[in-house]
């Protein structure tokens, strides 16, 4: 499902990567909805342990609406990564466009408990085969 390219992005050690899919199986486009698929693969490239506590989304339709999406954690954990190890989980975004964008943030604290955010990289939303928009 995800043999797209990875997209990725480094911050303070911590590298945030994640590959799209389109799901035409659960998209719609005679209604007007399609449907994306996300692994986002978590990297602690850092020397001490680190919690992801949160999460900030920007998600841009094609038409240019747009849609900031926060909350506690992912997929309802808010995970400890260890020096070296890392945390997957995969989710999914309907939009009412066939194409789109989404960037964001995990705020993040280590052992120490310093607060940053992970740059969470902007990646494009297409249907494969589809004219490619820059959104």
């Amino acid at each position: 499902m995800y043999d797209a390219p990875a997209y990725e992005a480094e911050t303070d050690g911590v590298l945030v990567r994640v590959r799209p899919s389109y799901l035409a199986g659960q998209s719609d486009p005679e209604a007007g909805r399609w449907v994306w698929a996300y692994q986002v693969e978590i990297v602690n490239l850092t020397g001490e342990a680190i919690q992801l506590i949160a999460r900030r989304w920007v998600i841009t339709d094609a038409q240019g609406r747009v849609e900031e999406v926060r909350g506690e954690g992912v997929v309802g954990e808010q995970p400890v990564i260890k020096p070296g190890a890392s945390y997957t989980y995969a989710s999914g975004c309907p939009l009412g466009a066939p194409s789109g964008s989404m960037v964001g943030g995990y705020a993040m604290t280590d052992a120490s408990g310093r607060s940053f955010e992970a740059a969470i990289p902007a990646f494009s939303l297409d249907v494969p085969g589809e004219r490619r928009v820059l959104n």
